[in-house]
C-alpha cells in the first residue's frame, strides 16, 4: 500500500519560512498617524476661526442691542433703533455666513489635498510591501517545495 504523503511538515516549513515585514506595518502605523496628526490641525484651525467668527458676531450684536435698549425721547425712536437693528443685524449675518462659508471651504481643500496625497502614499507602501511580500513568499514556497521533494 502507499502512503499518504503528510503535508504537515511542509506547512509547518513553509509558515516558519513565511516573511513577516515588521517594518511596512511600522511605516504604515506612522503614515496614519501622520495623516491623522494633519487632519488634525486642519480641524483645529478650522474650530478656532469659526469661534473668532462667532465671538465677533455675538460682541457685534451686543452691541447693537445697547443701541436698541438705550432710552428714547421720542416713540418713533424705538421703531426707527429696531429697524437698524433688524438691518445690520441682516447684513452681519449675510457677512459671517460667507466666513463660515470660506471655513468650510478651505477646510474641505485641504482635507481633500491630504487625502490625495495620503493614498497616494499608502498605495506606493502597499505596492512595495506588496512586491516583497511576494518575492519572499515565492523564495519561501520554492524552499519549502525543493525540502519536500528532497525527502
Amino acid at each position: 500500500m502507499t502512503k499518504t504523503q503528510d503535508f504537515t511538515k511542509i506547512m509547518q516549513d513553509m509558515m516558519a519560512a513565511f516573511p513577516v515585514d515588521t517594518k511596512a506595518v511600522e511605516e504604515a502605523y506612522k503614515t496614519s498617524t501622520e495623516m491623522g496628526e494633519k487632519l488634525s490641525k486642519v480641524a483645529l484651525e478650522a474650530a478656532d476661526k469659526s469661534a473668532e467668527i462667532s465671538s465677533k458676531w455675538t460682541k457685534d450684536t451686543i452691541a447693537r442691542l445697547s443701541d436698541v435698549s438705550a432710552a428714547k425721547t421720542e416713540v418713533a425712536d424705538y421703531g426707527k433703533a429696531m429697524t437698524d437693528f433688524a438691518s445690520a443685524s441682516a447684513e452681519t449675518a449675510t457677512e459671517n455666513m460667507a466666513a463660515f462659508a470660506e471655513v468650510a471651504k478651505k477646510v474641505q481643500m485641504e482635507t481633500v489635498e491630504l487625502m490625495l496625497a495620503s493614498g497616494k502614499d499608502f498605495s506606493e507602501d502597499a505596492s512595495a510591501a506588496v512586491k516583497k511580500a511576494t518575492e519572499e513568499v515565492t523564495k519561501a514556497t520554492k524552499a519549502a517545495t525543493s525540502k519536500a521533494a528532497a525527502k
